[in-house]
């Protein structure tokens, strides 16, 4: 299984990107995915996450400004950020829950993560 992430890069403050993350390989299904971040010298930290039902969740700091959506029948799921801050500048990590044929768990799956740097 691959997670990759694209839609990562250079923006000016009050600006907006759009990230994306597809789940690839042999996936039967797909429980919660998310988005989380980690800037220099700072632990990761979620930014928003959503259930396969489409519940979402959402961090504090990003409220308002992020939206989470996902395509389950392209096992993709998308992150829309605007009125980015450069305090939203971090290397930005998708995640995801996935059950895989032959075993009894779900396992947690990360991306390589992209960046994203807003200038002030």
């Amino acid at each position: 299984v691959q997670l990759v992430e694209s839609g990562g890069g250079l923006v000016q403050a009050g600006g907006s990107l759009r990230l994306s993350c597809v789940a690839s390989g042999s996936i039967l299904s797909i429980n919660d995915m998310g988005w989380y971040r980690q800037a220099p010298g700072k632990q990761r930290e979620l930014v928003a996450a959503i259930t396969s039902g489409g519940s979402t969740n959402y961090a504090d700091s990003v409220k308002g400004r992020v939206t989470i959506s996902r395509d389950n029948a392209k096992n993709t799921v998308y992150l829309q950020m605007s009125s980015l801050k450069p305090e939203d500048t971090a290397v930005y990590y998708c995640n995801a829950e996935i059950w895989r044929a032959y075993l009894a768990v779900p396992h947690d799956y990360w991306g390589q993560g992209t960046q994203v740097t807003v200038s002030s």
